[in-house]
């Protein structure tokens, strides 16, 4: 739940203004964008600069896109919007993102065609932020939703899904691509697993696989204002053409790689037995930060 003094404060001018249902979905909603704050901010910064960016400036506006997203993680920091233990989260993000997108760049697979000073093996240092920011989305919405992820599989077995999956990501290049396989062994071991969440006095909850879709549809999103603004660009896709479809079976194998990432450093959501939510206490505005169950985190 909504912990921090301004999360609390507008929670509650919601819940007090608004008709109950209205109210949950707007709060729901806001929850989503409050979590998914950093990559918004890139994403907004990504629109801006194409928008007003001369050519002509001192500064490449992928220098630029660096800046802002340090920048941006330092203020999070500062204002107690982020904590550090999502930070760590960040940062395991930024490092095996970075790699990806140097072996994928390297590949051709996708290219940046704008200049920068700040570039390593022709990648823009901001991309790794653009990785990191799904890893903070992750970390800030099981906070802000006091998530329950149950009963979630043996953390060894997740974890070697996540490898594989991440493995695959360089070896389809060379060996055949197993991500068909890949996809049943996320519905094998994710099937029965729930997202719970809680909203007010009540707990919800989704299919795991489907809060998988859920971000790999808003990634996808993100990759068209990546494309559309000559961000970045696959290969032989046009300049106003939409990213295919299918790029969505690389981000929800993606969500099971981030996922695990976050638990590496946030373990306490997940939960080896069927969760069962007890009745939950109010606390002002929204309702205080009330934790699940004291259950024993799956290993």
């Amino acid at each position: 739940m909504a912990d921090h003094p301004l999360e609390l404060r507008l929670e509650g001018w919601l819940t007090r203004h608004l008709p109950a249902g209205l109210g949950a979905c707007t709060i729901f909603v806001m929850r989503q964008l409050w979590a998914a704050l950093f990559a918004l901010i890139i994403l907004g910064a990504i629109l801006i600069t194409r928008a007003i960016w001369n050519p002509d400036w001192p500064m490449a506006r992928y220098d630029a896109l660096v800046i802002i997203a340090v920048a941006t993680q330092i203020l999070l920091l500062v204002f107690k919007l982020e904590t550090f233990e999502e930070a760590k989260v960040i940062l395991l993000f930024h490092l095996t993102g970075t790699v990806m997108e140097w072996f994928k760049v390297s590949a051709g697979s996708w290219g940046y065609p704008e200049p920068g000073v700040l570039k390593l093996f022709a990648v823009p240092l901001f991309t790794g932020f653009m990785y990191a920011s799904l890893g903070s989305y992750i970390a800030r919405m099981i906070r802000l939703f006091d998530a329950v992820i149950a009963p979630y599989p043996p953390f060894w077995a997740g974890t070697l899904l996540a490898i594989a999956i991440y493995v695959n990501f360089f070896a389809h290049h060379y060996l055949p691509d197993i991500r068909l396989l890949l996809f049943a062994a996320s519905l094998g071991l994710f099937l029965r697993t729930r997202l719970w969440f809680r909203m007010g006095d009540r707990w919800l909850w989704m299919p795991f696989p489907c809060a998988a879709l859920g971000i790999a549809f808003a990634l996808w999103i993100a990759e068209n204002i990546g494309t559309f603004t000559g961000t970045w660009a696959y290969r032989g896709q046009g300049h106003f053409e939409l990213v295919s479809l299918s790029k969505m079976g690389s981000w929800y194998l993606l969500f099971f790689v981030s996922f695990t990432t976050v638990t590496l450093v946030m373990r306490s959501a997940l939960r080896a037995k069927p969760f069962r939510p007890g009745p939950v206490r109010s606390g002002h505005a929204s309702g205080q930060r009330q934790s699940a169950a004291p259950e024993t985190p799956a290993r």
